[in-house]
C-alpha cells in the first residue's frame, strides 16, 4: 500500500458513494436502506479502487522507479519512508 492509494480512497470512496446514490434517486429509490447500501459499498470499494489507479499513475510516470517489488510492502508506510 502506498501513500498516494491512501490519499485517492479518500476520493474514490466520494465518487463511488455519490455515483450510487445519485442512481438510486434516479430510479426512484428514496429509503435510508438503499443509502446505506450506497454508502457500505462505496466504503469497501474505494481502497481496491483506489490502489488500481495508484498502480495505474505510477506505471505511466517515466520519472517514478520503484526502488521494491510490490510485494515487499507493509500494510502502512513507515514514518518518514520514501514513496513506494
Amino acid at each position: 500500500m502506498d501513500r498516494l492509494s491512501l490519499i485517492l480512497s479518500l476520493l474514490s470512496g466520494a465518487f463511488i458513494t455519490g455515483t450510487l446514490v445519485v442512481t438510486a434517486f434516479t430510479l426512484g429509490f428514496y429509503n435510508w436502506w438503499v443509502i446505506g447500501g450506497a454508502a457500505i459499498t462505496g466504503w469497501v470499494a474505494a481502497w481496491p479502487v483506489a490502489y488500481l489507479i495508484s498502480r495505474r499513475i505510477k506505471a505511466r510516470d517515466r520519472d517514478w522507479s520503484p526502488d521494491r517489488k510490490p510485494s515487499d510492502y507493509a500494510p502502512m508506510p513507515k514514518l518518514g519512508a520514501k514513496e513506494v
